[in-house]
């Protein structure tokens, strides 16, 4: 897993079809008057989500091996199960990377220059405030963009906000960044943050589109702050993905109940075991389902008949590990220069600032 608001509020975003970096143009700058009251975009419908539901069910259920993006983890219980699976003494990476930017918030805001802090998965924009508040001092700040594909969260976090910070302009956009990275507010200097290690949830052939994508819709100057999980001990990262009180397997196999509520499915998530499995030449732990006796179910929604025989599996998700050379690299291809890297004592997580 990856830890963002955004993942705990709605859905992580697993970009599967990033848009071209040579076709994304420049961003549409907002005149100052759209600063002067709130205001909220919808550029993402929920007819929208669901055709991404059926797509994404259709192609990764019929592939082989089989496949599911791991945003649909995200329903009612999935958020409320994430919230248990952060508290959890294996699950490192929320508490580390809140850590990080409590420490380094001032160094931030002042290294970035930024005049807008605009959020990819914002969510609660719960840890944004550490980042809000350092801007704030240094008297730049001019406006916040919470970027969620949920609209309901969006509403309420600006409602918080609002509350919390009565002179910051709030312009929230309803999109998913995989589409919508070249639609999104520019009023003012950004920074984009992109926390949690969501990064990760990407193969490294659609990461460099996406890093691509994002630099493209990014103006000269502009900065990006983002957190990455770093390779560690194996057995550590198995533990954060796999607990003892079996939350994550309980996470995990409420995808299962997702499908069979949304598509018209007949899915037992009993007859699958969870299993976390670190798979040292890509770097990456990928969660899987596996079938623990022969399944047949079927998806009304999507007319479709899936078999899975004993011990076939199904994978949820991937989260990438990041080496500080490599992730530097990444980001350089993709125009993107690294010029802080912060991280813990213990090196298990890093947040970095890279200039466009």
């Amino acid at each position: 897993m990856s830890d963002s608001a955004h993942a705990r509020r709605s859905a992580r975003r697993y970009h599967l079809h990033a848009t071209s970096a040579v076709s994304a143009p420049r961003p549409r700058q907002a005149s100052p008057d759209e600063l002067a009251q709130d205001r909220l975009e919808v550029l993402l419908g929920p007819d929208d989500l669901r055709q991404g539901l059926e797509r994404d069910a259709l192609i990764g259920l019929s592939a082989s091996p089989k496949w599911l993006p791991p945003k649909y983890f995200y329903d009612d219980r999935g958020s409320i199960l994430f919230e248990q699976i952060t508290r959890l003494p294996e699950y490192y990476q929320t508490r580390t990377e809140h850590a990080i930017l409590t420490a380094h918030a001032a160094d931030i805001a002042e290294t970035s220059g930024a005049q807008v802090v605009l959020e990819l998965g914002s969510g609660s924009s719960a840890k944004t405030r550490l980042l809000l508040d350092a801007f704030l001092a240094t008297g730049r700040l001019s406006g916040y963009v919470p970027v969620d594909v949920s609209a309901g969260a969006l509403r309420a976090a600006m409602t918080d906000l609002r509350r919390d910070y009565p002179g910051l302009a709030l312009h929230g956009a309803v999109a998913d960044f995989d589409r919508h990275l070249d639609e999104l507010p520019a009023p003012g200097t950004r920074m984009v943050v992109f926390l949690g290690g969501t990064l990760g949830n990407h193969p490294p052939e659609t990461r460099g589109e996406f890093l691509a994508a994002l630099s493209a819709a990014m103006r000269p100057g502009e900065t990006l702050l983002l957190g990455v999980d770093l390779v560690k001990d194996p057995d550590r990262l198995i533990a954060a993905y796999d607990d003892s009180a079996g939350v994550t397997a309980a996470f995990n196999r409420n995808v299962l109940a997702v499908l069979d509520r949304e598509l018209g499915g007949d899915l037992d998530p009993s007859d699958f075991a969870h299993r976390a499995v670190w798979e040292p030449d890509r770097e990456w732990i990928e969660m899987r389902l596996r079938a623990v006796r022969p399944v047949r179910a079927r998806l009304e929604g999507l007319d479709l008949d899936l078999a899975f025989a004993e011990g076939e599996e199904l994978r949820t998700e991937i989260s990438a590990k990041f080496r500080r050379e490599g992730i530097t690299a990444e980001l350089g291809a993709a125009g993107l220069t690294v010029e802080h890297w912060w991280t813990d004592d213990a090196e298990d997580f890093a947040v970095l600032l890279a200039r466009r």
